[in-house]
Formats: C-alpha cells, sequence, structure tokens
C-alpha cells in the first residue's frame, strides 16, 4: 500500500461568470494513506479512484450560491463523480476488496467514504464500467428524463439539440433518432458536426462558430423540442424558431458559467407560440432511475446508442480539464483517468 496519496481541493472561488483559472482555484495535498484507513468505520470503505466524471454541473458547484446542491466548500475536496475499487471494507459496510464501485468520489487518488452514496458495478451485456459515468450514469440519465418527461418528445416531431457534441447532448440526439424525431444538433466545430451527422446520424448539425451561422438557422423547420446544454443568446435566437406548443428542456447554461449571462430578449414568443421552457435535475428522478438504467443497458447492447470518450490522463490534470467542458475543447463524455503516483 502507499505511504500518502494525493487529492485536490477548492482553494478559492473563481466568482459567478469568471473563468476557471486551475492553478489559481485549486490546489493539490498530499496526505498519510496510514491515518487515511485508520479507524474505518463499519459501514465504510477505501476506495482507490480509477475515473473521474467531469461535467459542466461541477462550474456551478464553486458559486457559493443558493442552488440543488451545496457548494463545494474552500478546502473540500473537489466534488466529482467517479469510478474506482474498494481496497479496504468495514464490517457491515456490504463491499468487499476488489468490488468495483461508482459514485461521488472526488478529485482524489484514494477516499475513506461512507457506503450509502456507493453503489456496485454489474456491467450489463455490450457495456463496460466506464458507461456508467456516461450512458448508464448521470449523462445518460439526464438525457432520458430530459427528454423524455420534460421535452415528451414524439415520433415525428422535430428535435433540436444544442451542445450536441458533449456527453449528454450526443445521447439526447440518439434517443431522438430511435424515438422517430428528426433532429438537428448545434456544435462548435466542423468535426463535430461532421461525427454528430456521419456517426450519429443526426439530419443537420449547425457549426455555431460559422459567419452564417444564423442565416443557416434560419432555415430549419420549427422546432416541437428544444433540449438546452447552452443558455445565452443560442437560446434567445431559438425562441423565433419555436412551433406551436414547443417544449424547451432547460437542461444547462454552459455560454454563461464562465462569463457573465446574456439577457433574454425574445421570450415574449413563448406566449404567442404557448411553449414551455422547464429546468429539471436529474436527481429528481432517482426513484426512476432503474427503469431508465434498463432501456439505455440496452440500447447499448442493440447499437442503437454509440459513445465517445475523451480522455484526460492524470488526477494532476483535473484542474485544466474542467474548462474544456466551456471552450468547446472535448467531444463526447470527458473522463479523467487517475494514474495513482502515491510514494510506494
Amino acid at each position: 500500500m502507499p505511504s500518502t496519496y494525493k487529492q485536490i481541493v477548492l482553494a478559492e472561488r473563481p466568482g459567478y461568470g469568471n473563468a476557471v483559472i486551475p492553478s489559481k482555484h485549486f490546489r493539490t495535498e498530499e496526505k498519510s494513506y496510514a491515518e487515511l484507513i485508520g479507524n474505518l468505520g463499519d459501514n465504510e470503505v477505501v476506495v482507490k479512484v480509477q475515473w473521474l466524471s467531469m461535467d459542466p454541473a461541477m462550474r456551478g458547484w464553486l458559486n457559493d450560491a443558493r442552488s440543488y446542491i451545496p457548494p463545494v466548500q474552500i478546502g473540500e475536496i473537489m466534488r466529482a463523480g467517479g469510478i474506482g475499487q474498494v481496497v479496504v471494507a468495514g464490517k457491515t459496510s456490504g463491499f468487499k476488496e476488489g468490488d468495483l464501485v461508482h459514485g461521488t468520489l472526488g478529485w482524489a487518488e484514494y477516499r475513506k467514504l461512507p457506503t450509502k452514496g456507493l453503489k456496485a458495478i454489474v456491467v450489463p451485456p455490450g457495456a463496460e464500467p466506464l458507461d456508467f459515468l456516461n450512458t448508464l450514469g448521470m449523462p445518460g440519465l439526464t438525457a432520458y428524463f430530459g427528454l423524455y418527461d420534460i421535452g415528451k418528445l414524439k415520433a415525428g416531431e422535430t428535435l433540436l439539440v444544442s451542445g450536441a457534441a458533449g456527453a449528454v447532448g450526443s445521447l439526447v440526439c440518439q434517443l431522438g433518432i430511435k424515438s422517430g424525431a428528426k433532429v438537428y444538433a448545434f456544435a462548435g466545430s466542423k468535426d463535430k458536426c461532421e461525427w454528430l451527422e456521419r456517426d450519429l446520424g443526426v439530419t443537420k448539425a449547425l457549426n455555431y462558430k460559422d459567419a452564417d451561422f444564423r442565416q443557416q438557422f434560419k432555415k430549419l423547420p420549427y422546432i416541437d423540442v428544444y433540449f438546452d446544454n447552452v443558455g445565452g443568446e443560442i437560446l434567445d435566437m431559438v425562441f423565433t424558431r419555436l412551433q406551436k406548443g414547443a417544449r424547451i428542456a432547460f437542461c444547462g447554461s454552459i455560454s454563461g458559467y464562465d462569463s457573465p449571462p446574456v439577457p433574454l430578449k425574445n421570450y415574449q414568443n413563448l406566449i404567442g407560440q404557448r411553449a414551455k421552457l422547464e429546468g429539471f435535475v436529474v436527481f429528481d428522478y432517482a426513484a426512476k432511475y432503474g427503469e431508465a438504467i434498463k432501456e439505455l443497458a440496452q440500447d447499448l447492447l442493440a447499437g442503437r446508442i454509440k459513445r465517445k470518450f475523451h480522455i484526460v490522463e492524470g488526477l494532476e490534470n483535473a484542474p485544466s480539464a474542467l474548462p474544456l467542458l466551456f471552450s468547446g475543447g472535448n467531444t463526447g463524455k470527458l473522463v479523467v483517468k487517475v494514474l495513482n503516483r502515491a510514494k510506494l
């Protein structure tokens, strides 16, 4: 076993609407492994962290503001979902050494955690453990409930997805196609748009960085369901292309996390088109996770869902990986592969 291990904590808050500066806002600490495993509770385990999920919601957790979950505190290990292996198990924890688990592990090489928030990974046919940070994890569940419960998508309707080359967006596109919708998408590069059209099968993907993006957008049909991951100017633009009775699943607002939010001007179109914009948080659907995961696993096995991982290696690179979510630097699900470099 190692003598020490590393963890990364929040050193300073970026402030609302400001960009994350990895070297300023996070700090790496080296801790004693012996102290970590000491006084292990009966319902606790020590987990060797293997993979970390990088999600846009993490930026919101850095703000000292009222939200659906308390903010990460100064000096606290940065919160993140992850996959790890149990190396020490409490007497009544229900786990054993070697078990693979997923849950909120955080930016660390090792964590001592209560078992309440951990789940054993049982990999279904056609899947792999890493899918529990993507299709069978929070991104997949967010896409599923946002599209079907909030968006109420029906076969034959027109679906538009922003942030479509990210983890949630790419899954929404594929679920939309599976459901018989005509799917359009926004992404931030030519390569991403080609991937969405060629590999995932969307009808048309538009690069929002193109000089004539607004002109291209005006050629799209009116939208029945808009799954929004970005907010800001693009959300305001979409207000002008809503079908009567349109539904907007407001999942995130990436454009406003690292910069001041843009005021909305066209929201009155919601009235004229009898449209609805509704925010949601995936945690509210916890009682239904099982049924969604079962269906998503079947889609993976049947090849109806494809996945793409953007892998960053090394825990030390987690702080610099986080801003990729807001600069468009990732395609697919962004994860960090934790390379345990603790001294032996």
